[in-house]
């Protein structure tokens, strides 16, 4: 309501799986536990069920007696290793390997080999297989390029449309041509198979959106074409030696073949397919290039025995698991599941990992399919009723859009860690990379990317959103006409350019629901230096003029203590509460009413309050309705009614995803600034400072008035918001006169549950005839039976937890009583995934995309620190400034036994069974390297800090990998360091903020923001650290 910042939670914490965007369009979407005992093979991938999904682990337990077969695959002996029927003990980062040889495995035997129907046909129809990239000449061979589209079927484009090789001569003609990918269709040559991208809005798109073809039957490999020609194809590969230089860390180039079709002069097309297959080292008859003479050659990338020097995972094992993987899914409809979590997905190049894990669910046809797919669960992320939530937690109902932004990017400009990371991109990019990155440093993609209106970027201008629309109404220019003058001409500049300058900080921090130092903060010490202004253990030093961002002011003195206020909200004292101005004491989750739901189970439920909040804590709507009165009562005097410009991101699931034709990168020099196109949308709103707690207490005009969108779906809750005011009331005055209120906390519960389809059966009805409209295929029968099932906050207090309806905010069903399971919807019911191509895709074309080397699933090792930053290599020992041994180990973080993040962390109990403190994990191996034995006190540092604490010495430890459970607080048993003198740091100081270009990437297709679904994660398992025992005399 205030037009104030929401920062994301769900990229920070690193619990977002990028490569769900990248492939599905998706965000998160995936089966509840129960669906994990109908799968008849299940592998536990960097998931430690048992411990971290404790109640809901009895089903795989269960499934396991009915014959399922179980997989562990970890670095550790942990809990889940136990259930396996086998574990798999693999090189931590290195998992993207073992998947590629079981792809390789799968693809050899299931697809070239025995043709297997089921899984051919799959490919054919739900994923981008079939359509065709064109190939781009180099160095005497091609590579893969963009998408073919019906944009190129022109006169002067790559083929011409008069060509007996097209199908059909209008496709050129078609609305947003430039979205609509193409295939070869086996009669009839390129056609357009529909449900792409092209068709999801517009007129032209009303009843074509679907998965049926058209018609069209699409030829997988161009090497079942007459006419078609061996081409070679070069591919990066990143698993070589690190070493210093310019180039990429590890990259080479292998040269593979692929069967093309020449379509023009020097024009070759290829399918996805053809180009997946080359990946993978699938050797087939004709092709040029470099190919394995067998799963036993360990000098070619892709195979068994190269995975296992890599992994230590054995060739056989990896070639056997693969087999079977296939196999269950031929001999079950695609019943073979991967439950994946933080041990994977909190890498730097978690994307790529999770992208060869999702190329193994897709080539055995597994997703939609019940028992079958990816099952990611890191954090409990899923709001089932998301339509409602968005309307409330946002004040969609009075204003759009609201502020939203990426917590990474924001944390790594505010904490000024950019200043000490001078990554250039060329050192982490691909070999074959075409100049889109060039000279960039990973800061100045940040920035680029927010300039463009990729990424949120909040504060957004060198000056006050609301002093540009003072100064636009006072000079009588439109406000985005303003602002665009005012950056054209340079008296403007966007506030990610120059984060040190004082008018660019942002002033107040408000830490709600979360212990922000004490668990999520990565680069923990540069919060305290940059943003608190307190001591800190920072070590590394700034980067050297040569490799400092080209985009970003530098100024010569970092600043220092940017935000003036810290507030926090909490009902226990923590590592948070420790640097906060002030401490608003909080209801416990039994002292309120509220509402809860997961991914685990397909039920939303009532938190109720058993007694009042204690003496001066409130409820969470209570302190936000409190201090919107006070907004109020001051605006009065000091700010009353304000124009403010809002800059928007280029947006997913809108006609946003449009702006940029074929992910080319558009130079701005040219094009101009152009907004919504090449920089963020600039949209004005009237805030009255004074009607905020009138509007707070009220539901909004637009929820009804406007209506409510959801994933491009539309719905209208007109009758719904009559029946809240009839039953809850109206305001009597002001602003909000007439409107239904939400003046409690059951109220707005009230108003999520009744506007949202998943809780409000007439909404999901509306929703799916909204669906039929565009798609031209059944759906409205999926709320059979539904339509008239209302869930109020007083059913679920009344009646416990109550199950959701199925619904079009969501790709799955509980139709029936079948347990969920994502996108049964687009297999059954040929519902397009929300990307370029209307599938799941292998194949990303964006510019940025192929530049780092990603353009398909590939293996990418954990970042080398020691030749990109100059840190010690894993395996590495010496001597400490003190003279004691010490050795460099990998750090990892992984989610705690004894807490609930940091909550009950310091109970008695928990404390008197993890060691009464922080702890370090480590091997005998490594802690007889350093003279430790179990129970000693030791030192972790590196560049970004220090860890004091007590080792944990364990036969489960892999040599080489330490882990210190995370969000360990700092509020007890944490001595001084020997190291920096001061207290001793928490599992974050050890960590930072590493920002990966290809999550920057907006603007185009399924790989456009949207809140929580795409962005730059906090990232935290690349980090070597140095161990060493300590003085055993130590001091708090």
């Amino acid at each position: 309501l205030l037009g104030a910042t929401m920062l994301s939670f769900y990229d920070w914490y690193a619990d977002l799986p990028m490569a769900s965007p990248q492939v599905f369009g998706d965000q998160t979407d995936v089966p509840e536990s129960g669906d994990w005992f109908n799968a008849g093979y299940l592998v536990m991938w960097g998931s430690n069920i048992p411990v971290t999904r404790t109640p809901d682990a009895h089903f795989m337990t269960e499934a396991r007696y009915h014959g399922q077969k179980v997989v562990a695959v970890c670095p550790d002996y942990a809990d889940n290793t136990k259930f396996a029927d086998e574990w798999l003990r693999i090189a931590p980062g290195t998992d993207g390997a073992l998947a590629a040889a079981m792809g390789h495995v799968i693809l050899s035997e299931f697809h070239v080999g025995q043709r297997t129907p089921f899984f051919l046909d799959y490919l054919r129809r739900f994923t981008d297989s079939p359509f065709l990239v064109r190939l781009k000449q180099r160095e005497g061979a091609y590579v893969p390029g963009k998408f073919l589209v019906a944009a190129d079927v022109a006169a002067d484009g790559v083929v011409d449309p008069a060509s007996p090789l097209v199908r059909d001569a209008e496709v050129a003609g078609t609305a947003n041509a430039a979205f609509r990918p193409l295939v070869w269709d086996r009669d009839g040559g390129i056609a357009d198979p529909g449900g792409t991208l092209a068709d999801h809005y517009g007129p032209q798109g009303a009843g074509r959106w679907n998965l049926d073809l058209s018609g069209v039957d699409p030829v997988l490999s161009a090497q079942d074409l007459p006419g078609a020609e061996p081409v070679e194809l070069l591919l990066p590969r990143f698993d070589l030696p690190g070493g210093p230089g310019e180039g990429s860390v590890g990259a080479g180039v292998v040269r593979r073949g692929v069967p093309a079709v020449r379509v023009a002069d020097g024009e070759y097309v290829t399918t996805v397919y053809d180009l997946l297959l080359a990946q993978y080292a699938v050797r087939r008859d004709g092709l040029p290039g470099e190919w394995p003479t067998g799963y036993d050659d360990a000098s070619t990338p892709g195979t068994p025995a190269w995975q296992a020097e890599l992994t230590g995972v054995p060739a056989a094992a990896a070639e056997r698991i693969g087999r079977e993987f296939a196999q269950n899914a031929v001999d079950t409809g695609g019943r073979s599941m991967i439950v994946m979590g933080a041990g994977t997905n909190h890498f730097f190049h978690s994307d790529e990992i999770y992208r060869t894990f999702l190329a193994l669910t897709t080539m055995c046809a597994t997703q939609g399919v019940n028992g079958g797919g990816w099952a990611h669960y890191v954090g409990q992320e899923k709001v089932r009723p998301i339509t409602g939530f968005a309307q409330y937690a946002f004040a969609l109902d009075w204003q759009r859009p609201a502020r939203q932004m990426i917590s990474a990017g924001f944390f790594y400009l505010l904490t000024d860690q950019w200043r000490y990371d001078g990554t250039p991109v060329a050192r982490i990019g691909s070999p074959l990379a075409e100049g889109s990155l060039d000279g960039l440093t990973t800061a100045d993609t940040l920035v680029e990317s927010m300039k463009r209106g990729w990424m949120p970027s909040f504060p957004t201008f060198s000056r006050s959103p609301l002093l540009l629309g003072q100064e636009a109404r006072e000079t009588g220019v439109d406000p985005k006409d303003w602002v665009v003058s005012q950056l054209e001409s340079g008296d403007l500049r966007f506030a990610c350019e120059d984060p040190d300058d004082p008018e660019n900080f942002p002033r107040i921090l408000t830490s709600w629901r979360t212990n922000l130092l004490g668990s999520s903060a990565k680069g923990a010490e540069f919060f305290y230096r940059h943003v608190i202004g307190s001591d800190s253990a920072v070590t590394a030093a700034e980067v050297p003029e040569e490799r400092r961002p080209a985009q970003m002011v530098w100024r010569d003195a970092a600043a220092v203590g940017k935000v003036d206020l810290l507030l926090t909200m909490d009902f226990r004292n923590t590592s948070t509460t420790l640097y906060s101005d002030i401490v608003l004491p909080a209801a416990t989750w039994y002292e309120k009413n509220d509402l809860s739901s997961t991914d685990m189970h397909p039920f939303v439920h009532s938190f109720d309050a058993a007694i009042d909040p204690p003496w001066e804590a409130r409820t969470d709507y209570q302190a936000f309705q409190t201090l919107a009165g006070l907004v109020s009562q001051m605006a009065v005097r000091h700010l009353g009614t304000q124009t403010d410009v809002v800059a928007a991101p280029i947006s997913h699931d809108t006609p946003d995803e449009l702006a940029n034709p074929g992910g080319v990168v558009p130079d701005v020099s040219v094009v101009g600034l152009v907004p919504g196109v090449t920089m963020p949308k600039l949209v004005t709103i009237e805030r009255d400072y004074t009607a905020i707690r009138h509007k707070f207490d009220a539901i909004g005009p637009l929820a009804d008035g406007v209506g409510m969108v959801t994933k491009g779906v539309q719905y209208h809750p007109d009758h719904e918001v009559a029946e809240l005011g009839r039953r809850n009331g109206t305001a009597a005055g002001g602003v909000a006169a007439g409107r239904p209120l939400v003046d409690t906390d059951a109220k707005a519960a009230d108003m999520i549950l009744a506007l949202s389809g998943t809780t409000n059966g007439r909404l999901a009805a509306q929703g799916f005839a909204d669906l039929e409209r565009r798609t031209g295929t059944r759906f409205t029968d999926l709320a059979d039976g539904s339509a008239d099932r209302r869930t109020t906050f007083a059913d679920l207090q009344r009646g416990g937890p109550q199950p959701v309806v199925t619904s079009p905010e969501w790709s799955g069903s509980e139709h029936g009583g079948r347990r969920y399971s994502a996108f049964v919807m687009n297999v059954e019911r040929s519902r397009p995934f929300h990307t370029l191509t209307g599938r799941q895709h292998f194949y990303l074309d964006h510019d940025w995309m192929r530049d780092l080397g990603e353009q398909l699933p590939i293996f990418r090792p954990p970042l080398d620190l020691h030749h990109l930053y100059g840190e010690s290599a894993v395996g590495d020992t010496g001597t400490a400034a003190g003279g004691e041994a010490q050795v460099a180990v990998r750090y990892l973080t992984p989610h705690n036994k004894w807490s609930i993040h940091s909550q009950y962390f310091d109970n008695l109990h928990m404390l008197t069974l993890g060691r009464g403190g922080q702890v370090v994990w480590m091997s005998p191996a490594d802690a007889e390297k350093v003279g430790v034995r179990d129970n000693d006190w030791i030192e972790a540092t590196n560049r970004n800090g220090v860890v004091v604490a007590r080792a944990v010495v364990s036969h489960r430890m892999p040599e080489g990998t330490v882990f210190m459970y995370h969000a360990q607080e700092r509020t007890m048993g944490t001595p001084l360091s020997e190291t920096s003198g001061k207290r001793g740091g928490i599992h974050n100081s050890l960590t930072r903020v590493l920002i990966k270009p290809t999550h920057l990437i907006g603007g185009y297709a399924q790989q456009s923001y949207a809140f929580n679904y795409i962005g730059p994660t906090g990232n935290q398992r690349d980090e070597v650290t140095l161990i060493r025992r300590r003085s055993q005399e130590v001091q708090f």
